[in-house]
């Protein structure tokens, strides 16, 4: 892998944690208006989504620590 490519894997990653990161809290916003709405398996669905992205992002971060090695 190239420098260039490194520092641009070193971006992504840091890039789509942050994006990840805006989709959770557009997410738990969602989820409390479907527990208004009474819709109570959707808000504990969309919230399993919350918990999965969090793992994906610890995953990303985890990537990002290793390449700066």
């Amino acid at each position: 892998m190239s420098e260039e490519d490194r520092e641009k894997l070193r971006v992504l990653l840091n890039h789509w944690v942050e994006h990840n990161e805006e989709h959770n809290e557009k997410f738990k916003e969602w989820a409390g208006k479907a527990s208004v709405f009474g819709e109570n398996g959707v808000h504990d669905d969309i919230l399993e989504a919350v918990q999965q992205m969090n793992n994906v992002n610890q995953a990303l971060i985890r990537a990002a620590n290793r390449l700066k090695r």
